[in-house]
């Protein structure tokens, strides 16, 4: 009997006890590889004293303050290290406590930016098929997941979305890098048309799309082409880190690699890699600037905003990142986990792609490779993956729905960026079977 009401009420749940580097624990002394971070969040592993260590001071010094009353030290010097290495003029950071709130932080900077310059007539938001940014009302509106949104509709705000960048299912037989992105330019610029050129507010997308399809990136010049829609029109462009960002694809954010400097962009799990929760929203010169100019307050706020401790939890994460180089490691080791996976499901007939950057991989599933069928929903292989890889001492995060909510699978694999080699080795070595049991 439990009185935790768990996200899988029917579900009994194993404990975990402990946490060392690489692995979790359970009660029961099984070992587990921790190839997922939880959803890419323990981007350092478990158990790092670096940053228990910074924990505990800040609790000894003030665990918390409230931001209506007081700023605090490592907030600021959190901020700093952040807007220091942040592209462009993405200068201006407000903290949080998980990637949702940070996009519903998002969501209503957006909108403000565009009262506080007298542009009220603007309310349209439009981001992507297949998007997932977070399960609060807000964020679950803007998010373009049909299962998850099914059941909330009735009170969801009205949103848009178009086409992802998805090459592997979308891109067309003998369409070039250049075409395929230039179409997916064309439908934003129409939709945005469609809605008036003066009625949105802001384009919202993951850099690197995460749970929903499985570490799907963008192909060439997708997202320059995106920002030169944006900018024509005045619309704003969101990038939702939350789960690329911080590190996971080799760049401390994910945007870098793709040369593009969103106006807002959302970071959360890896920033405090999970042993405190925080999330943040980064917004630009620009739309700080518009508010402070304008009625110098934004209008919106939570209870643990700022919240000392967790700051203090992730800078000591940040710092580690930087201080050990572990950067070039998450891009070594993805390279390293990626070809190992397509050598091992090189002929597998179920295995339709492996893709991802840096260690935010996904391999997606499919019942016949040529075709690329999806496999019988019914069947529910992803949640079988997740079930015969933590029996053989593995843990992924497999999910379903990958095509359009309902059909696909897939599996992430996230591992911490202090993988070594010879982690990345285990983690394929255990996925086989597993692979193969769901499969069987």
């Amino acid at each position: 009997m439990t009185h935790v009401f768990h996200r899988y009420p029917k579900q009994t749940m194993p404990v975990a006890k402990a946490g060392i580097g690489m692995e979790l624990i359970d009660s029961n002394g099984k070992r587990y590889i921790d190839a997922c971070g939880g959803a890419a969040v323990s981007c350092l592993g478990h158990g790092h004293p670096r940053v228990i260590e910074a924990i505990r001071k800040q609790i000894d010094e003030l665990a918390y303050a409230h931001t209506s009353f007081f700023t605090t030290e490592v907030v600021e010097e959190l901020a700093d290290n952040l807007s220091a290495s942040a592209p462009g003029d993405l200068n201006h950071v407000y903290f949080l406590s998980g990637g949702s709130e940070a996009v519903e932080a998002a969501l209503k900077l957006a909108r403000q930016y565009h009262v506080e310059t007298g542009q009220k007539q603007r309310r349209h938001f439009i981001a992507r098929r297949q998007s997932y940014h977070g399960n609060t009302l807000g964020a679950l509106a803007i998010g373009g997941n049909a299962w998850r949104r099914e059941m909330f509709l009735p009170l969801l705000a009205p949103s848009h979305h178009v086409a992802p960048c998805y090459a592997y299912r979308d891109q067309l037989n003998g369409e070039s890098d250049a075409q395929y992105v230039q179409r997916l330019a064309d439908e934003l610029e129409a939709k945005i048309l469609e809605l008036g050129a003066d009625q949105v507010a802001a384009f919202v997308a993951e850099t690197v799309i995460g749970a929903t399809a499985g570490a799907v990136p963008p192909v060439g010049d997708y997202f320059r082409k995106i920002r030169a829609v944006c900018d024509k029109y005045g619309v704003l462009l969101i990038l939702d880190e939350v789960m690329s960002g911080m590190g996971r694809t080799g760049y401390l954010y994910a945007c870098e690699e793709d040369g593009v400097v969103p106006d807002i962009l959302v970071i959360a799990k890896g920033l405090g890699a999970g042993y405190q929760p925080i999330g943040a929203m980064i917004a630009s010169d620009r739309v700080y600037n518009a508010v402070v100019g304008g009625s110098g307050f934004f209008q919106h706020g939570h209870t643990y905003i700022g919240h000392a401790t967790a700051c203090a939890a992730a800078l000591a994460v940040q710092k580690t990142i930087r201080d050990d180089q572990l950067l070039p490691n998450v891009q070594a080791r993805g390279e390293q986990l990626r070809a190992a996976l397509r050598s091992a499901f090189d002929n597998h007939p179920n295995v339709g792609d492996v893709r991802g950057r840096g260690l935010f991989v996904g391999v997606e599933l499919v019942a016949d490779r040529d075709s690329k069928q999806p496999l019988d929903p019914a069947r529910r292989t992803h949640s079988r993956v997740k079930s015969e890889a933590m029996a053989c001492g593995l843990l992924v995060y497999p999910m379903g729905g990958t095509v359009d909510g309902r059909q696909g699978d897939h599996i992430l694999i996230a591992p911490p960026f202090i993988s070594t080699a010879a982690d990345i080795e285990r983690i394929v070595e255990r996925l086989i079977p597993a692979v193969d049991a769901a499969l069987a």
